[in-house]
């Protein structure tokens, strides 16, 4: 399962540097495709508004700061309801289908499909797949229908179901031959978008007039060029109540240290803005920062001190967090599940252990430790007000690129601004915490906690910072020099 092709990328150049990365639509290989005027126009509900179309050339910028010499830069396809769409509302048959791991939101997304297409477009006919990718070929659809969804986003999960893996193009794409599907909205994450997009590839080939449409799902805010990810501010709300029962069990006992693992397999999002929104945070970790445990400037070297000053402290890092700390040790650092991800260690249980070792048997200090997963209850609650209406958006843009014939797309926010993003620019790459940036700096502050810098790395820049000084140093006596000697020469001169 590979990353779609690249070389019928759909690329606008424009005056000034303005460079458009497209999405592909349907007329692009079918031609003569007739349109039809968009149900919007007589829907009740859009009546009021003055412009509820957008204009065909609207784009949003994916570098917002810009200097007044810059070029304008990429953009991305403003996404929302069309003049004209491609599909009779009775000749759509839809379906929605949810891949990879749980994430408040997901049964949102799937009621705001339904109920868009069917309020907006006057859509009867919506499929769900049940189970995930490997659903189309091995299991019944569920019919969708808004009095069936009705009050589904107040349930944590899917309805519909979900699994890993399991992804046969082939017969994916011959089930959604076969049922005269025609509408394909796929929520997932990186792998399943980077599936959606050899699904839609293969569309092409076969010359079939279906929409594929993709909604990125990831609780870990992981995915590249979108702003947000649905599910996050969620996350981030409920692991407060982790960390504040860790900050009560930490406080209440002598030398209490409460120890808070979250979810961030490569990006340490949820648990820098979890710490940020607590305040109860003494240290946070995460996998974009290194850090070591043992010596000067170590964990533990931090951790008695806090220890000293406050009585107790809250550790909170993200389950990718020092794992290469303890990769020689353990066995399924190199298993993958069936998404292709690596199987990690449980790194709060290893780190925890490590804690209890160092300061009872070598400080002779007794600890009260807590340790505190609360992984699969934040992935499995509700949605918050928030993501409620993230998710709605992300649903209404994905049904609107459909009706209008995009396909091989997905859709999020980029600066605020919905649009249509080709599938590699959200596979291609991850989303990470960039460690040089000001929000990890704001975070540093807020704990006072140290960068975790080796010994060795600090003196080397101490010492390359104190021989600049010298050589300033000799620079500004010998510019002083030149100046004195050039004002004797002036004054010789006068």
């Amino acid at each position: 399962m590979g990353c779609s092709s690249r070389s019928e990328l759909k690329i606008v150049n424009g005056d000034a540097g303005f460079v458009l990365e497209d999405v592909p639509h349907l007329s692009d290989y079918i031609s003569d495709l007739p349109t039809y005027p968009n149900p919007l126009q007589h829907n009740l509900a859009y009546s009021a508004v003055k412009q509820y179309f957008v204009n065909t050339d609207d784009t949003v910028a994916q570098k917002i700061v810009v200097h007044k010499s810059s070029p304008r830069g990429t953009h991305f396809r403003r996404a929302g309801p069309r003049q004209k769409v491609y599909f009779e509302s009775d000749e759509v048959l839809a379906c929605i289908v949810t891949c990879g791991g749980l994430c408040p939101g997901l049964n949102t997304v799937i009621r705001e499909i339904v109920c868009g297409l069917h309020h907006m477009y006057g859509v009867t006919n919506i499929l769900g797949i049940d189970g995930g990718y490997r659903g189309f070929y091995s299991r019944n659809t569920i019919t969708m229908t808004p009095k069936i969804v009705n009050d589904i986003h107040k349930r944590g999960g899917t309805i519909l179901g979900t699994s890993r893996g399991g992804h046969d193009t082939s017969k994916i794409v011959d089930s959604i031959q076969d049922r005269g599907i025609n509408q394909v909205y796929i929520i997932g994450g990186d792998g399943t978008q980077k599936g959606a997009s050899v699904i839609f590839e293969e569309i092409r080939r076969r010359g079939l007039k279906v929409a594929v449409a993709g909604i990125p799902k990831t609780i870990d805010n992981d995915i590249a060029v979108i702003d947000k990810s649905f599910g996050f501010d969620t996350a981030v709300e409920e692991a407060q109540r982790a960390i504040n029962a860790a900050h009560v069990e930490a406080e209440s006992v002598e030398n209490g240290v409460g120890v808070v693992k979250l979810m961030g397999r490569y990006s340490g999002f949820i648990a820098m803005y979890a710490t940020l929104a607590s305040r109860d945070v003494d240290c946070c970790l995460i996998p974009e920062s290194p850090f070591y445990l043992e010596g000067e400037g170590g964990l533990f070297e931090f951790m008695e001190k806090r220890l000293k000053e406050n009585g107790h402290m809250v550790i909170v890092l993200a389950e990718g967090a020092g794992q290469e700390l303890l990769a020689e040790s353990v066995r399924t650092m190199n298993q993958q599940d069936a998404s292709g991800n690596k199987l990690l260690h449980d790194v709060g249980l290893w780190i925890s252990d490590r804690i209890k070792d160092h300061f009872t048997k070598q400080q002779k200090m007794v600890i009260n430790l807590k340790y505190i997963d609360p992984t699969y209850m934040i992935r499995a609650i509700p949605s918050n007000a928030s993501d409620n209406v993230y998710c709605t958006l992300l649903a209404h843009s994905a049904a609107h690129g459909a009706m209008a014939g995009y396909t091989g797309f997905t859709v999020g926010p980029v600066n605020g601004r919905h649009a249509y993003i080709p599938f590699h620019r959200v596979t291609e790459t991850q989303n990470n915490v960039v460690i040089t940036d000001r929000m990890w700096a704001r975070l540093l502050s807020s704990t006072n906690q140290p960068s975790f810098l080796r010994c060795k790395a600090t003196l080397e820049d101490k010492m390359e910072e104190e021989t600049n000084q010298v050589l300033d140093g000799e620079k500004c006596m010998n510019d002083d020099n030149k100046v004195v000697s050039e004002n004797i020469s002036e004054g010789t001169g006068a």
